[in-house]
């Protein structure tokens, strides 16, 4: 594994990013401010240096040692506050180390739940998994079955038991991960068993009606939820192998979905028709329709990560923002939020026009927005820093200009820039205990970036 290391721009909180939204409509952000605050600031008492007096934030991480040997607090320990305290101290953004060099565009790339493993998804149809804590080492090389264009997501069931991938087509395929065969090659090695989204139970349909950008297991494992090319959304239930539902969710392509919470009941979704919306499936019977809609980016939507809370989410978009929701905002129809496109410009080839980027949305229904990054040529995503060592306190974000931002998710400052791949990041993913972070780039290289 070879180490490498080129520039990381580290920013102060009070500089390089933009945060747009909360200007325009920044009542909601208070209370999420709130919450990422408690959950990564550290006790009151370990900053108190005299009787009423306190001292100024950041604490140094000696010092927090030092008073939970003091028993400052009166508890001995570190709660998960103050852990994420000290851990904000210490980004992802060293190195990076290169753990594999594909002759292929590298389009996803996903820590496992637990953080042991680390799949990676390329266009010529290789899928990889490696064991992280296993020096990186391959575990299961998967060659991926009628593919069409690329691969465009995977996911690992919650038991990581299971993978599915998904291409431009109707089918999604699952595999077994925990079999002891490290080359599988759909049908030669391994069965990779089709799941049908389109409906149809006979071979005769047209296997490229859609194609699939999203795919992801639900928290139970019994489901999964899909995004498609026709303007709809997919659920299929796994424990009885059939298309669950169709709902046709949107005026183009749905790039992206996923679960707002682990409940699994809501839905959050994002099309080309500039619109986010959000689904309640309980409802789905009465009202077949959506529960509300997001309006506010200019251009279409490349990818959604939800809070996990059920009322915060992030989406990226190719008016190159990312913006931040609160869906407690959300219209209940679309009169006055779809804005006309700029006709003359598409993202998959073109730069955006330098007089477009401070356009703002008249009805923006957003909470922040973040600016800095670009999204060009592929669907490009975002997420939350995790939880557990961050206190979801960042936003972080691929970029068609090569580089990893990370935005302070409350100041919108940007708080680093990872400088190191030749071609476009399409995929990063933050490990969900270390300080570390895998990113996939079109130049074919899987770098992991480390503790600073």
């Amino acid at each position: 594994m070879s180490r490498l290391r080129k520039s990381v721009r580290q920013c102060g909180l009070d500089g390089g990013g933009i945060i747009g939204g909360m200007a325009a409509s920044g009542e909601g952000l208070p209370e999420i401010a709130v919450v990422t605050k408690l959950r990564s600031q550290p006790h009151k008492l370990f900053s108190r240096v005299a009787p009423g007096k306190f001292e100024k934030l950041p604490l140094s991480p000696v010092k927090m040692l030092a008073r939970r040997e003091g028993n400052y607090t009166g508890r001995s320990r570190f709660t998960a506050s103050d852990r994420c305290h000290l851990s904000n101290r210490y980004l992802p953004v060293n190195g990076p180390s290169v753990i594999d060099r594909m002759d292929s565009c590298a389009y996803v790339s996903q820590f496992s739940a637990d953080g042991t493993l680390f799949v990676a998804g390329f266009q010529d149809s290789d899928i990889k998994i490696y064991s992280v804590e296993n020096d990186w080492k391959v575990k299961k090389n998967i060659r991926a079955r009628s593919l069409r264009w690329t691969i465009t997501d995977t996911s690992l069931s919650p038991d990581q038991r299971f993978l599915v991938y998904s291409s431009m087509s109707p089918i999604v395929h699952i595999v077994d991960t925990g079999s002891t065969m490290t080359e599988s090659v759909a049908n030669v090695t391994e069965i990779h068993e089709g799941l049908d989204f389109s409906g149809h139970d006979d071979d005769d349909h047209d296997d490229y009606s859609f194609g699939i950008f999203s795919v992801k297991f639900s928290t139970d494992g019994r489901e999964l939820v899909a995004a498609s090319s026709d303007d709809s959304i997919y659920v299929y239930d796994l424990a009885v192998n059939k298309l669950n539902v169709r709902i046709p969710a949107h005026r183009s392509d749905v790039n992206t979905v996923c679960f707002a919470d682990e409940a699994g009941h809501v839905l959050y979704s994002g099309s080309d028709d500039h619109l986010c919306k959000v689904w309640d499936r309980r409802c789905l019977g009465t009202r077949g329709k959506e529960s509300g809609i997001l309006a506010g980016h200019l251009e279409g939507i490349t990818f959604i990560d939800s809070h996990g809370d059920g009322k915060y989410f992030i989406s990226n978009g190719k008016d190159q923002t990312i913006k931040l929701w609160d869906i407690r905002k959300m219209s209940s129809n679309t009169r006055g939020v779809v804005m006309p496109r700029h006709v003359e410009w598409d993202y998959r080839w073109m730069e955006y026009p330098s007089h477009l980027r401070n356009r703002k949305h008249p009805n923006d229904l957003s909470i922040a927005t973040y600016r800095g990054h670009r999204v060009l040529r592929t669907l490009i995503r975002c997420y939350f820093s995790p939880s557990y060592s961050t206190g979801q306190k960042y936003i972080y974000t691929g970029s068609a200009d090569a580089h990893i931002y990370i935005y302070d998710m409350v100041s919108g400052a940007e708080v680093a820039r990872l400088k190191f791949h030749d071609q476009i990041v399409r995929d990063c993913s933050w490990h969900p205990f270390s300080p570390m972070l895998g990113s996939s780039s079109w130049d074919g290289v899987i770098a992991n970036w480390e503790l600073s």
